[in-house]
């Protein structure tokens, strides 16, 4: 396969900083990365799969990008823009490793809120070489002028700069090569009309099955070279979430636990020890997602109450708990959302062991 690994170091314009006994030298505070996952020694980029044949549930979304390569391929032409879309830790920046390494091209790695001005994303831009791979991460947080710039950018391979001021100022429209932007959001609702509308192909990803969930940890342990029986591998990936990284991180844990406190193999009864050490219950609920139910529980009666009200009751960030916290209680059928907020639901009052409220028909009185 081509080499595809390469780091592309933009000139960053440095001002040295004059303290009373030093000037610190310069260093490139913000650099653009071009990376493949096939050259990193990190742990987590061993485990991140590289080829669609590596990757491991999403069926529907890896069919669709199968089909988009090879006719790119045979085609002879760069991907279309692809959205990538659905909770934190469900494999969209694999995704976009995967299609650059499907393609034989190389990756430009960048986030919404790291491009602050149009001058950021102009640098990027052309920067770019033919049928390379520009992944935006969290793209729903560029800025309208950034916005504006990618535009164009996107859909006719050019870009339009104003030079000068005043009445000296003119406007120029540079040529770029072909190439794919791959943007992620977990927020596509934020995503503005005209932006999304650029992308020729928008998938979702949803929350791995059980069946699944098993593969990646079996997957990940022999990578790691961890022993771990079958009832161990069971147990922690029914606490995972549905999700590749939370099963990822457990496993490290359950491992460091088991080289610890244990011989060294991941059985059932010593993954139940250390996912209890860590607070995580045979659902996969954590401290943080019990305080949320519990919060609205007792202290609201069940609801409804609005998601404003629980993050101020549990000093955390309403973005934490609508990104984070709510969409696996969602899809357990813990919580409700309503007009008028949330509502625990019987499940959740019953996970709890607690006593469900009586139905609005059995608190009417009798005639």
């Amino acid at each position: 396969m081509k080499d595809i690994f390469r780091v592309n170091r933009d000139p960053v314009p440095y001002k040295p900083i004059a303290y009373p006994s030093c000037i610190i030298p310069p260093v490139a505070v913000e650099e653009e990365r071009t990376v493949s996952p096939i050259r990193q020694e990190s742990e987590t980029a061993k485990l991140r799969p590289t080829l669609l044949s590596e990757m491991i549930g999403q069926d529907r979304v890896r069919d669709n990008v199968s089909i988009l390569i090879q006719a790119a391929r045979a085609r002879e032409e760069p991907l279309d823009h692809v959205l990538f879309y659905g909770p934190p830790g469900l494999g969209k920046t694999t995704m976009a490793h995967i299609l650059c390494n499907e393609m034989g091209s190389n990756l430009k790695i960048t986030s919404g809120p790291a491009i602050e001005r149009a001058g950021d994303l102009a640098a990027i831009l052309t920067n770019l070489q033919s049928i390379d791979v520009l992944f935006i991460d969290e793209i729903h947080r560029l800025g309208r002028a950034v916005e504006e710039i990618l535009y164009p950018a996107m859909e006719e391979f050019a870009l339009d700069l104003t030079i000068g001021k005043g009445p000296s100022a003119r406007s120029i429209r540079l040529r770029l090569p072909r190439f794919t932007v791959v943007g992620a959001t977990t927020r596509p609702a934020l995503l503005t009309a005209p932006l999304r509308a650029r992308f020729g192909a928008v998938h979702r990803l949803d929350f791995y099955d059980l069946p699944s969930m098993e593969a990646i940890v079996t997957r990940a342990g022999v990578i790691l070279e961890v022993e771990i029986d079958p009832d161990g591998v069971e147990e922690i990936a029914c606490r995972a979430r549905g999700t590749p990284r939370v099963a990822l991180r457990l496993l490290r844990r359950v491992r460091d636990y088991a080289q610890v406190r244990a011989d060294g193999r991941i059985t059932r009864p010593v993954a139940i020890e250390a996912l209890a050490l860590l607070d995580i219950d045979d659902l996969g609920l954590d401290d943080s997602d019990r305080r949320v139910l519990t919060t609205v529980i007792e202290k609201y009666d069940g609801g409804p109450v609005g998601l404003h009200t629980i993050a101020a009751s549990l000093s955390e960030e309403p973005d934490t708990i609508m990104d984070v916290v709510e969409p696996y209680l969602l899809q357990l059928g813990f919580i409700d959302r309503t007009p008028q907020g949330r509502v625990a639901t019987s499940l959740a009052y019953e996970h709890l062991g607690l006593e469900p409220p009586p139905s609005p028909q059995a608190r009417l009185p009798e005639m």
